[in-house]
């Protein structure tokens, strides 16, 4: 599988990514506080995108607080298969975006 660039990653994640970062904080909120923090930097991300439009965002700032307040995206072993799925997605726009 060949690498996607920064905007295929957006293209095909971020709707997903909107919908399953609010779908983590209801589910699991009360136990994994920073799912919060995740929907919230997240929702910073796709702001960023949207006013950079044609023009690459700098987001280093938030992806770098991505991975603190994930530990690298590290799936914790309580969650659902959304909250995984919501890690594995950020880390790929992370390494598309890093590329």
């Amino acid at each position: 599988m060949s690498e996607q660039t920064f905007n295929e990653v957006i293209t095909n994640h971020f709707e997903k990514l909107d919908l399953y970062t609010t779908a983590i904080t209801r589910a699991h909120g009360k136990n994994h506080p920073e799912a919060f923090e995740v929907r919230e930097l997240f929702e910073k991300l796709s702001k960023k995108v949207k006013d950079a439009g044609a023009n690459k965002p700098d987001l280093d700032v938030e992806f770098a607080q991505l991975r603190k307040i994930t530990d690298n995206y590290a799936i914790p072993g309580d969650v659902c298969e959304t909250y995984a799925g919501t890690y594995e997605m950020l880390s790929e726009v992370d390494k598309a975006y890093q590329a």
